[in-house]
């Protein structure tokens, strides 16, 4: 039976704009990228709704639909990604495709909280205020500052999805490509550069 709909504002999901190679860079951190179904997470009294990035909602999780209204108290609304992980501890896609269990969600944003709209804060408060909420289910995805390229190395000889590149002070404003949010798919098997300018700021 699918979740009756939630009596939240709605939310546009960010934008995953491309940059031709990781960086470091001060005003930057970055994040693993999670191979999974990208979702936002309405929370609501105990009951939670997955809504894809299209605006679609998704009803083949009941149990980690269910796990999250039970884990997260309030109202909220949280970015992330639903993912199988494997017993090496990397996600894998094609399970998930197979809706294989356990699902996890990956949270990496906090948009709304008890009626509080988030998305003008800076990100790295918003992901204090997630670190604080997140419980299993819901993951918080954790982050390293500045050092885009030693991330990506990592990823590549751990044959990782990628790296997601994310303005610190950033808001979360998906009509605004500055935000500065990029992937780096690993089979594209590039050198790292050691540093790179950044346009889009």
């Amino acid at each position: 039976m699918s979740s009756p709909a939630l009596a939240l504002p709605r939310f546009t999901p960010m934008p995953l704009a491309s940059l031709p190679e990781p960086f470091h860079h001060p005003d930057w951190l970055f994040e693993l990228k999670w191979d999974g179904f990208r979702a936002l997470a309405h929370v609501d009294g105990g009951k939670c709704r997955l809504v894809s990035r299209n605006g679609n909602a998704f009803k083949t999780f009941p149990a980690l639909v269910e796990g999250i209204g039970a884990a997260i108290p309030g109202t909220a609304v949280l970015d992330g990604e639903i993912v199988h992980v494997g017993p090496d501890g990397k996600p894998r896609f094609y399970d998930l495709v197979r809706r294989r269990s356990p699902q996890h969600f990956y949270a990496f944003d906090l948009l709304w909280h008890d009626g509080r709209d988030l998305r003008q804060l800076r990100l790295l408060e918003r992901k204090r205020l997630l670190g604080k909420l997140a419980r299993p289910p819901v993951l918080y995805v954790d982050h390293i500052p500045r050092r885009g390229v030693d991330l990506f190395r990592a990823v590549c000889d751990q044959d990782l999805e990628g790296i997601v590149a994310k303005l610190a002070p950033g808001m979360y404003t998906p009509e605004a490509t500055t935000w500065g949010c990029c992937s780096y798919p690993h089979s594209r098997r590039r050198k790292p550069a050691a540093g790179m300018r950044v346009a889009q700021r």
